[in-house]
């Protein structure tokens, strides 16, 4: 999709004439639906009219331009790639980032600067690393740019029309030397530098024949970006397979390789509780679906989750490392296995909170999943449900398959890789909180996870802040019991989670802006050395996995010992979304807190605000056996 694509020479006439932000507004409104805002408009205008003087100064007069052409299967649009060729007669392309920033501070994270935008300063990625980022996006999934003999070459830099470039100035940073060199970066002053760039690229014209190529070719991910990823899948591993998780993983890769040729779809339902290796078994499959040149995605709808794996793979990953709501658009079964991971997270629509009126759909989010892939494989938790919109199940899927005639497969996973092995400690969770009857009634400790409560947030804090050592990993977390502000002007957290004497920051809002130094974003909280410094909540820690983890059991949820039952205090929860649940209050603070208590892989330690409740998860507690066996062999090494 583009909102404007013509040549060169009408591009410039229509920016003269004062048409092109009209132009682009009503093919906006076509598009989408509603219409474009005032601020958007008003950037079309300043910003195109700096592009077309310069095209016109370099008298690119027979080329061919997209206007806010939009990556594939992403909401991002280029701001204006303009093609032709060059000497040789070989197709050439290339991507400009406009911007119109009039100054820049500092930031501390890799590839980020600081500047104005949306009404305060924010933390955004440097106007090189971002073309650059456009640049390898468009080049491994559009196959005009891979495909054939002579693929049309791809270049980009980005032209800052307000911003005059100082030599000290924070925009050429020595980090950013790299970036700038294969991405260069043009301010006010260096039209003719812009001028000399393009030149060098599209010297010849012929640029429609060019802009045609691009318009109809495919978008599908390249044989290059396959490879790429899987081999930094493998690199990163050990991803081993046992018992069940291999037995899952070939059926899987039998029911895409029978898709694929016989064009029968195919959803695969795969259940397991915390720490079955769900997430390990879903990145292994994309990682061979991709190395036998398959089209696979990873989806899931976890921003904290996905942004990590954008770290941990590499950004490059983004065109097949997604986000459930990215598939509204999908063209039916042009993926060949979407993997969607932590499939209670599925939402009722792919509408957000940013999504316009205009735009909103009615379509059920797993209806665009099922209709993207041949074979949709869900792994999925059925008690991880925390949110009253998140209403994945196996039995919604699977009525939804029904409906559209899909084979279904369903599978367990039992292999417990949390806990330290200890499935036993995580039934017991269940089975305390009423979540689901098991056989372990009581925690005897004989397994060798650590459990351990805590009389007070100091004790846990010391006692995690032990564990904290080396490659050892340990966190604090809690149950959504406080308020959570924003930073403070000057980037710092507010000590919102007070208890008593004890105070202490949650993590950064995922909207939080600018951040002091050492201050993680929200979605690295779990993965950063500085998380330990704050508290996290169940968004922030949900599909991530830590050695230790603290949890501050708050008085959301108390054991009536009267009533002989859990009892949900919405006065006591912060949570909005959680409290707008009329019925299901109680079952998703439950599914919260089981999930925070099973985060852990080798031990979790609790502080109860509520004494009864700590008194209850005691009464559920028989330490006896383990003192004996530790007696014992005490008696039989001094006999």
């Amino acid at each position: 999709m583009r909102l404007y694509a013509g040549m060169s020479a009408a591009f410039v006439g229509d920016t003269v004439r004062n048409q092109i932000a009209r132009k682009l507004s009503d093919a906006f409104f076509l598009y989408y639906g509603y219409p474009a805002g005032k601020a958007e408009v008003a950037a079309w205008g300043n910003s195109l009219r700096a592009m077309a003087q310069v095209v016109q100064h370099a008298k690119l007069e027979d080329h061919g331009v997209f206007v806010e052409y939009e990556l594939p299967s992403s909401s991002r649009r280029l701001d204006f790639m303009i093609c032709g060729r060059d000497l040789s007669s070989h197709d050439e392309a290339v991507i400009v980032e406009l911007k119109q920033w009039s100054e820049c501070e500092a930031a501390e994270p890799e590839g980020l600067v600081s500047t104005w935008v949306g009404g305060r300063n924010r933390e955004v990625a440097h106007p090189s690393v971002q073309v650059g980022q456009y640049q390898q996006y468009l080049a491994d999934s559009h196959s005009a740019f891979y495909e054939g003999d002579y693929p049309v070459r791809l270049s980009a830099c980005s032209y800052l029309h307000n911003y005059e470039i100082k030599p000290d100035d924070v925009l050429m940073a020595r980090k950013f030397s790299d970036t700038i060199a294969r991405y260069p970066i043009f301010g006010a002053d260096a039209v003719d530098g812009l001028t000399d760039y393009l030149r060098g690229r599209v010297p010849s014209g012929q640029g429609e024949a060019v802009l045609a190529r691009i318009e109809q070719s495919t978008y599908r991910p390249s044989r290059k970006l396959m490879d790429y990823v899987a081999e930094t899948i493998a690199g990163r591993g050990p991803w081993v397979l046992l018992d069940e998780q291999l037995v899952v993983f070939e059926k899987i890769r039998a029911a895409v390789a029978s898709a694929t040729i016989q064009g029968k779809r195919h959803v695969v339902i795969v259940r397991g509780g915390p720490g079955t290796g769900k997430s390990v078994l879903a990145i292994d499959l994309l990682a061979r679906f991709l190395g036998e040149g398959r089209t696979a995605h990873y989806a899931t709808g976890s921003r904290a989750f996905t942004k990590t794996l954008w770290k941990l793979v590499g950004s490059r990953a983004r065109p097949v490392l997604k986000y459930f709501n990215n598939y509204r658009n999908a063209m039916p079964g042009e993926i060949d296995a979407l993997i969607c991971d932590e499939a209670h997270r599925i939402r009722e629509t792919s509408n957000d909170r940013f999504t316009p009126k205009a735009k909103q759909s009615t379509e059920p989010q797993i209806r665009e999943l099922l209709r993207a892939a041949k074979v949709a494989v869900f792994f999925i938790d059925d008690r991880q449900g925390v949110r009253p919109k998140e209403i994945g199940s196996s039995e919604y899927i699977k009525q939804h398959a029904a409906d559209l005639k899909f084979e279904v497969s369903e599978f367990e996973l039992e292999v417990q890789f949390r806990c330290s092995g200890s499935a036993g400690f995580v039934n017991w969770i269940s089975n305390t909180l009423g979540i689901e009857r098991t056989a372990n009634q009581l925690w005897t400790g004989a397994e060798a996870f650590d459990f351990r409560i805590f009389p007070t947030p100091e004790s846990l804090e010391t006692a995690i802040r032990a564990k904290a050592t080396g490659t050892v990993t340990a966190r604090l977390a809690a149950g959504y019991c406080w308020d959570w502000s924003a930073p403070n002007p000057d980037g710092t957290l507010v000590d919102d989670v007070v208890i008593g004497g004890w105070r202490k920051p949650w993590n950064a809002k995922p909207d939080a802006g600018r951040l002091a130094r050492r201050i993680p974003p929200s979605d690295l909280w779990a993965t950063d050395p500085n998380g330990i410094e704050q508290v996290g909540c169940i968004y922030t820690a949900q599909g991530f996995e830590v050695d230790y983890i603290g949890v501050i059991w708050g008085k959301d949820l108390a054991y009536d010992f009267d009533g002989q039952s859990w009892v949900a205090n919405k006065n006591e929860s912060r949570d909005r979304s959680v409290k707008q649940s009329k019925t299901g209050f109680l079952q998703l603070v439950k599914n919260t807190y089981r999930v925070l208590l099973s985060r852990g892989m080798k031990g979790c330690f609790v502080c109860f605000l509520d004494k009864d409740t700590e008194r209850f998860v005691r009464s559920r507690m028989d330490l006896l056996p383990v003192r004996m066996v530790a007696e014992a062999t005490a008696s039989y090494g001094s006999s």
